[in-house]
C-alpha cells in the first residue's frame, strides 16, 4: 500500500493524470490498459472529482490520442487532454515564431494553421522514427545559422515505456542539439510550470486542492510539486526501483498503480 500516511489523500477537488505508464503502456499495436487503470477513470468521473489528463504525448493529435484511448476502453474527451504541441501552437503565434518541425508524422496536422515559411525557431518532438541522423543534422543546421537560434522542445523526457520495453524520449535528442548549438531548449510539455498550470486552469481547481498520478519522478512528481501540488508516484510505466531514493524529488506517497490511488483518494471524500 502507498506510504508516508495517507494525509495526502485530503481536501482534493481534483485530479491531474499522466497517461503513458499510469493509464496504458503504449505499443505499435495500440498499447494495453494498465490493470485496473480503465475502472479507476470510471470511479473519478462518477465520484465527481474534476479530471484532467496532462500529457506529454506528442506522437498524435488530441483527437487520434483521444480515440486511440476511448478504443482502449478509457470515457476521455479530448476536452480533458492537455497536451504540449497546443500550447506550443499557442506559444509560436504570440512571439510570431515560423518553425522547422522535427515532429512524428502523426502530430503535424496539430500545426497545420502555423505559419512554417522561412522558419525562424525548431520544435522537436517525439519524433520517433523520423530521428535520423539527417534530420537531426538539418535542424542543427538550422540552429546553428540562426543569429539567435530558438529551439523549443516539447517536452524533456529521457525514457519512457512501450509493450516490448523502454524506449528513447524527446530529451535525449533535445540535448543532443543544445549541446552541439551551445543552447538551452525552452520547454513546453512537462515538467514546465507554465504547462502545470495551463492544466490546472483546464482542471479548474487551485494547485493545492489537486493531486498529480504519474510514472516518471522528475517530469510528473517533480514538475507538479513545484506548481503547490501533491503528487504520487506509481509503480508501473517507466518507474525504476531507484526512483524511490531519488536525490531531489521525494513524492508526497509511492502507490503501486492508479487503481490503488483512486481507492484511498475516493476513501477519504
Amino acid at each position: 500500500m502507498a506510504e508516508r500516511g495517507r494525509g495526502w489523500a485530503r481536501a482534493v477537488r481534483g485530479l491531474l493524470l499522466d497517461v503513458s505508464g499510469v493509464l496504458y503502456d503504449s505499443g505499435a499495436d495500440g498499447g494495453v490498459p494498465i490493470a485496473g487503470s480503465v475502472e479507476a477513470v470510471r470511479r473519478i468521473k462518477a465520484s465527481g472529482l474534476k479530471l484532467q489528463l496532462c500529457t506529454n504525448e506528442t506522437q498524435a493529435t488530441r483527437e487520434s490520442f483521444v480515440r486511440k484511448l476511448r478504443a482502449l476502453g478509457f470515457d476521455i474527451a479530448v476536452a480533458q487532454v492537455t497536451a504540449p504541441a497546443p500550447a506550443a501552437c499557442h506559444l509560436l503565434r504570440e512571439r510570431g515564431l515560423r518553425p522547422h518541425l522535427l515532429v512524428h508524422d502523426d502530430l503535424v496536422p496539430e500545426f497545420a494553421e502555423i505559419d512554417k515559411t522561412n522558419p525562424n525557431c525548431v520544435v522537436l518532438g517525439d519524433a520517433a522514427e523520423n530521428f535520423t541522423y539527417a534530420n537531426l543534422n538539418e535542424a542543427f543546421r538550422l540552429l546553428i545559422g540562426m543569429e539567435k537560434p530558438v529551439l523549443i522542445s516539447l517536452g524533456k523526457g529521457r525514457y519512457y515505456k512501450e509493450t516490448d520495453g523502454l524506449k528513447l524520449d524527446v530529451g535525449a535528442y533535445m540535448k543532443a542539439l543544445e549541446y552541439a548549438c551551445d543552447i538551452q531548449a525552452e520547454v513546453v510539455g512537462k515538467p514546465s510550470k507554465r504547462f502545470f498550470e495551463s492544466a490546472l486552469a483546464e482542471l479548474g481547481v487551485p494547485p493545492e486542492q489537486a493531486i498529480m498520478i504519474g510514472d516518471d519522478i522528475v517530469n510528473d512528481v517533480g514538475g507538479a510539486q513545484q506548481c503547490g501540488m501533491r503528487a504520487l508516484q506509481v509503480r508501473t510505466g517507466k518507474f525504476r526501483p531507484s526512483d524511490e531514493n531519488h536525490p531531489a524529488v521525494k513524492p508526497d506517497a509511492y502507490v503501486n498503480n492508479l487503481a490503488e490511488a483512486v481507492d484511498i483518494i475516493l476513501q477519504e471524500l
